[in-house]
Order: C-alpha cells, then structure tokens, then sequence
C-alpha cells in the first residue's frame, strides 16, 4: 500500500503545481499585452492540462511555443501595425477563442499521451516514445500553430505582395490565404524549431535521476521529421482554408479586403465576398492545427523496417523492464 501511494503522488501533485505556474505566466502574459483578459483562464488551463497530464516537457514545448510567437508578435510591432493591422479582426493579445483554437488539440493529444503512458507504466508495459501516436499528434497540432503563427508575423513584413495559394493573386499583406516566400520558410523554421525543441526535451526527462519516462527508440530525429513535416503541411493546410473556407469582407467606402465586419479605418459596414458565413480565423486555425495532428498521427504509425530498433508498439514485458532492458 505504501508503494502504491507513493507511485501515485506525483500524478496527485503535477497538476497543483502546474496551475500555480501557468496561472503566473498566463497573469504576466496578460500584463505584457501578449493575453487579454478572457484569454488568461483558457491559458492556464490549457498549460495545466496539457503540462499536468502529458509531462513538464509537453508544458515547456507548449511555453515554447507562446514565447516564441510572442516575441515575434512584438518584432517591428508598428510596422506591421501600419501594414497589415486593418486587415486582422483581432489584435496582438490572443484572447479565449485564440487560445483554444491554436492549443487546443494539442492539449487533448497531451492528455490522452498522458493517460496512455500511465496505464502502460503501471501495467508493466512500455512503448518507444517517439512512435506513440498521441506524442505525434501533440507535436503535430503545436507545430502547426508555430508555423502558422511565425509565417504570420514574418510574412506581413515582406517587401513583395504576398499570394493567394490557390490562384496566386497579388494580395495586400495579412489577407487570408495569402502566402510569400519569407513567411513560408518561417512556417518551415518554426515547425523544425518546435520538433527540435519537443524531442529535446523528453530525451532530457530519460536522462532525469528517477525518471519515469519510457525508453527511447534509438531514432531521436523520426519525432523531430514527423513533427516538422506535419507542421509545415498543417500550415499549408490553413493558407488554403483561409483562401477558400474563411470569410473575408471588402469595405464598400475605399474596397479593401479584410477580416472586419465592420472596418475600423472607414467605420463602414463591410461585404463578404468570399468564404462560408461563420468561418473566422479561429475557425481555421482550430482545423489547421487538427489536420496537422491527423498528419503527425498517420506518419507515426507508418510501417518501420525490421531491422530498426524502433518498432513503434513494441512492447517490453514487466520482466525485462525490471532487468533494465531497454
């Protein structure tokens, strides 16, 4: 019975501690400017669950991803402001929509990873980390939201007119859809970015005294590939949705596109002129970062040849863990 409760307690406590950390990054984010008020509950608990249930190394991907994004959100802030402000329905500050549109999945794939990994340590069972479906698809829907987010704010700076992905339109700056060439590379670095980070930080949690993680799979970079490359599909995957499924309006006064019901510069009631009634930003990013979980997912399970160490489900019996087979 002792064993048994002090197996348990640090399930009982991760989540305590957890809240306490994400409610202090969630409250200085706010007062930063990088959170808005509705935006500071849905962060803290979407760090607590995904931290608390996954492992501290799923939270600090997740912080990776929030700082990141916030440091470039502020990187030549009033030029963006001038470029492509009028074009966004919302500001730099995620609020509550943005926060489960973008952390979301990725917070349900950590607490189902989570879940799973417990119930094979406590059974005597374990699995190579980098194959467990759930793993790949957390890394896929973070990635996707880096992506998306670094080619945003990088992309709005290029010299050149961006394009619409589906007909190659010249395009104002932060239009949906639209895509360049820096804010494409952006999207790759920040997919590869966020997998290097990820697989970096489980193989720190093996090295840990009294680690309980599960062993490696003798491939460190197949999570970091699978991570990047579904990252930077789930992000091509949102310019098409923002080209063909989001709304976007046109002001009837100086016949801008934007993202606005109502513009803020004219003041004027904007047409929708493309997209489905109802499909915001949100909206896309939510299924951006879901088909980019979908991807991760489907490249984890991929067949791996025999002679390769990493077999994906392979299990090792209660026995040979307790020999320390790895």
């Amino acid at each position: 019975m002792e064993k048994r409760s002090a197996s348990r307690r640090p399930w009982q406590w991760r989540p305590l501690l957890w809240l306490l950390v994400s409610s202090g990054i969630s409250l200085l984010a706010q007062r930063r400017g990088a959170l808005s008020r509705s935006g500071v509950p849905a962060a803290i608990v979407t760090g607590t669950m995904t931290a608390g249930a996954g492992g501290w190394e799923l939270g600090f991907s997740l912080i990776f991803f929030f700082a990141s994004s916030s440091l470039l959100s502020r990187f030549r802030q009033q030029q963006k402001a001038r470029t492509a402000a009028e074009q966004f329905n919302k500001g730099s500050a995620r609020d509550m929509l943005q926060v489960a549109a973008n952390g979301g999945v990725a917070t349900w794939c950590a607490l189902r990873y989570g879940l799973r990994r417990r119930s094979r340590i406590s059974s005597g069972q374990a699995r190579a980390v980098s194959c467990d479906p759930w793993l790949a698809a957390f890394g896929g829907a973070l990635a996707t939201a880096t992506a998306d987010t670094w080619a945003t704010e990088v992309g709005v700076l290029s010299r050149r007119p961006p394009r619409l992905i589906t007909t190659g339109r010249p395009v104002a700056p932060g239009i949906s859809g639209a895509v360049s060439w820096p804010g494409t590379l952006a999207a790759a670095a920040g997919a590869l970015a966020l997998g290097i980070v990820l697989q970096g930080l489980l193989a720190l949690a093996r090295l840990l005294p009294g680690s309980t993680r599960e062993p490696g799979s003798g491939r460190p970079l197949l999570l970091v590939a699978i991570t990047w490359l579904s990252g930077f599909a789930g992000s091509l995957v949102d310019s098409l949705l923002g080209a063909t499924l989001q709304t976007v309006y046109r002001c009837p006064r100086c016949g801008q596109e934007t993202e606005q019901r109502r513009h803020r510069r004219c003041g004027s009631l904007t047409q929708r002129v493309r997209g489905w009634p109802g499909v915001n930003n949100d909206v896309v990013n939510f299924l951006a970062t879901l088909s980019g979980s979908l991807i991760a997912a489907a490249l984890s399970r991929s067949p791996v040849p025999q002679s390769e160490p990493c077999q994906g489900y392979t299990r090792l019996s209660a026995s040979r863990l307790k020999k320390g087979s790895r």
